[in-house]
């Protein structure tokens, strides 16, 4: 890595914080209607998981929350983690707000053995999460040593084809495996485009065999898996809505994969 990608974890929490006041205000969150008790969980991922009751789930960097406490209205005792610490303020506010019970924690999740001891009934991670992420072993084994023996992981993600293509889609500008650190500064942020906040961000491609290949060496099993050809949300440039809440890109209908999600058991 360069010297620059060494010091991912502070740039990367940099760009989160300078996010979070645009998205907590934004449509694309919707806060208002979450507070009036929308879920903030999608068919996908709602789709795989067991009955929460009584039970212990992870939430893997959860931004500012609302799924973590999605989780927590369905029964579960929530806890959620992230990096930035401007997101875990409002995530705890937000809490409150709903008069919930979850629990939040500030650190990037390969430290997170420094804050927290217990296991977990479910570990759960959804959209976005491991591109952030340098080493995928790492990341299984961390989910492996959360879940309680029989325990399951929920996990749905943007496909890894859709990170080879530029960000307007033209042309495929990106390895699908895992090579160098991806740096690039862009204007304004996906849940809120138009906003004048200047984005620096380190990331990294990481193909379906090095997530499979990761959480199989680590012990987990995998029950489900699923592609889909569109995404839940419209945070990608040239999208065409073709039903209510599914978007592809406009010139691919049906020819990317988009997103996949899985559920595998310790």
């Amino acid at each position: 890595m360069s010297a620059k990608a060494d010091e991912y974890l502070e740039i990367n929490r940099a760009s989160w914080n300078k996010r979070i006041d645009s998205h907590y205000q934004s449509d694309f969150y919707d806060v208002a209607r979450f507070l009036k008790g929308k879920t903030s969980l999608n068919s996908i991922e709602a789709a795989l998981l067991p009955n929460l009751q009584g039970k212990k789930v992870l939430h893997l960097q959860c931004h500012f929350g609302q799924d973590t406490l999605s989780l927590a209205r369905l029964g579960a005792d929530a806890v959620g983690v992230d990096l930035s610490d401007k997101a875990i303020a409002k995530a705890r506010e937000l809490n409150e707000a709903c008069k919930l019970k979850a629990r939040f924690i500030c650190c990037d999740i390969y430290s997170l053995e420094e804050h927290l001891e217990e296991q977990f009934d479910l570990v759960f991670t959804s959209y976005g999460t491991i591109g952030w992420l340098p080493d995928l072993e790492k990341w299984a084994n961390l989910i492996a040593r959360y879940l309680k023996p029989g325990g399951q992981l929920v996990f749905a993600e943007f496909h890894p084809v859709v990170w080879m293509f530029d960000n307007d889609f033209k042309k495929v500008e990106y390895s699908y495996f895992k090579a160098d650190p991806i740096i690039e500064k862009q204007q304004g942020t996906y849940a809120a485009k138009e906003e004048q906040i200047e984005i620096e961000t380190i990331s990294w491609n990481h193909s379906l065999a090095e997530v499979l290949g990761g959480l199989s060496g680590a012990g987990l099993q995998l029950e489900t898996f699923q592609e889909f050809d569109y995404s839940p949300y419209d945070c990608f440039a040239n999208t065409v809505e073709i039903a209510p809440s599914k978007f592809q890109i406009k010139g691919f209908e049906n020819k990317l994969p988009m997103v996949y999600a899985l559920r595998a058991r310790k």
